[in-house]
C-alpha cells in the first residue's frame, strides 16, 4: 500500500480509502464486516463514511453505515488501527434535523455526538462538511446562477468546530463538494484568526470528471490541502460493466436508475468505450487504470473506492500495484481533449 500525509498533519493515510456508503443498503452488515477485515489486512487504514449514509439517502437507512462501522469497532477492538473520516450533512432533508443542518450550534452538536454514538468511538480523525450551506453548483449541476440563501459565516463555522477539536472529539477537519472560493476563504480565515485549518477537499474526480484540475488542483498543491477523490469509477461506469447498455442485476444503475442521473450524460458511453480500448491495448483492467490515474495526480491525497462485492474490492485495492506508462497517460489525455469532463 502507498501512503501520503493528510494535509499538513502527521497522519499518513493510505492512498486508497475505503468507501462505505453502500453498507446498509446494497450491502449487509456482514458484507461490510468482510470488506473492513480485508481492507485493513491490505494496509487500507483510511475509511470514509457520513451521517447521511447509506445511499441513496432516505429516512429508513439514515445513519446505518456509521452503525455498521461502529459495530465492527466494538467487535474487533481495532479503532486505533483506522484513520476514520465522517461527514456532517448540509441543509436539505427534512428527516435530518428538520432539514436545517447548519454547521454551528445545536445542529452541529447533534451531528457530531450522534455520529460518535453510532460509530462507537470517542473521537473522529477527520470531520468533513459534506456540502456547503450556501447555494453552489455541485453534484453535477452545470453553470452558476447566483442565488443567495441563509448560511453561517465561515469564521463562525470554524469557531464552532474548534470547540470539538479542543475537547478531543475531532482531530482534524475537511471540506467536501466545495468550490475554490470556499476553500480559499476557509484557509485565509484559519490563518488570519488562528482557527482550525481545513486539511482536505473531498470532491469528485475521475476520467469522466476532471473539473478538479481547474482551480482546485493548484490550491491543493500550494496550500497542502489534498483531494480525497470520490466516484473514481463514476458509479461503476469506468468498470466497464455498463458497456453496450448493460445494467447487471443488483448494480447501482439497475437498482436506483433515477438517482444516478449524474452519470447518464451525452457521450458517456462513447468515452467509456475509448478508455476501455486503452485499457485493453495496454493489458490493464479498466477499473485499475481509472483508479491509478486518480492516485498518481500530484494534488491527490487518497482515492475513495466503493465496492459492493469482494471481487470488486480486491480489484480496486490492487490498483496500487499498477504502473501507468507515459503512453497510457498520453492517450488518456487525448480522449479528455476530445470529450472533456462528460460527467462534471
Amino acid at each position: 500500500m502507498n501512503y501520503r500525509k493528510l494535509g499538513n498533519t502527521d497522519l499518513k493515510v493510505s492512498t486508497i480509502c475505503l468507501g462505505t456508503m453502500t453498507w446498509g443498503e446494497q450491502n449487509t452488515q456482514e458484507e461490510g464486516f468482510e470488506q473492513m477485515d480485508y481492507a485493513l489486512d491490505q494496509g487500507v487504514n483510511f475509511w470514509d463514511t457520513a451521517e447521511l449514509y447509506a445511499v441513496p439517502p432516505k429516512a429508513e437507512t439514515f445513519g446505518h453505515t456509521e452503525t455498521i462501522i461502529g459495530n465492527w469497532f466494538e467487535k474487533n477492538k481495532k479503532r486505533d488501527k483506522v484513520i476514520l473520516a465522517t461527514k456532517a450533512a448540509g441543509p436539505s432533508r427534512k428527516y435530518l434535523r428538520n432539514g436545517e443542518n447548519s454547521f454551528v450550534g445545536k445542529n452541529l452538536d447533534e451531528a457530531i455526538n450522534n455520529s460518535l454514538k453510532r460509530l462507537k468511538t470517542d473521537y473522529i480523525d477527520l470531520y468533513q462538511l459534506h456540502w456547503p450551506e450556501r447555494n453552489v453548483n455541485n453534484f453535477g449541476k452545470l453553470g452558476y446562477t447566483h442565488k443567495e440563501n441563509t448560511w453561517n459565516k465561515f469564521e463562525d463555522v470554524l469557531d464552532n468546530l474548534k470547540k470539538y477539536i479542543d475537547s478531543g472529539k475531532i482531530r482534524y477537519i475537511g471540506l467536501s463538494n466545495e468550490t475554490p472560493w470556499g476553500v480559499m476563504n476557509y484557509l485565509k480565515l484559519s490563518k488570519d484568526k488562528d482557527l482550525p485549518r481545513m486539511m482536505s477537499i473531498q470532491n469528485p474526480y475521475s476520467l469522466l470528471n476532471r473539473s478538479y484540475e481547474v482551480g482546485l488542483a493548484e490550491i491543493s498543491i500550494r496550500e497542502k490541502i489534498g483531494c480525497l477523490a470520490y466516484s473514481p469509477l463514476a458509479s461503476g461506469y469506468l468498470s466497464g460493466k455498463y458497456r453496450n447498455g448493460n445494467f447487471p442485476k443488483g448494480s447501482r444503475m439497475e437498482r436506483d436508475f433515477d438517482f444516478w442521473t449524474r452519470y447518464r450524460k451525452p457521450n458517456v458511453d462513447k468515452v467509456v468505450e475509448e478508455y476501455y480500448k486503452i485499457s485493453k491495448k495496454y493489458g490493464l483492467d479498466i477499473s485499475q487504470m481509472s483508479i491509478k490515474f486518480c492516485e498518481v495526480q500530484d494534488f491527490m491525497t487518497s482515492v475513495i473506492i466503493g465496492a459492493t462485492t469482494m471481487e470488486q474490492l480486491k480489484t480496486d485495492i490492487e490498483s496500487v500495484k499498477v504502473k501507468l506508462d507515459e503512453e497510457v497517460i498520453k492517450e488518456i489525455n487525448e480522449i479528455q481533449k476530445i470529450y472533456p469532463n462528460p460527467c462534471p
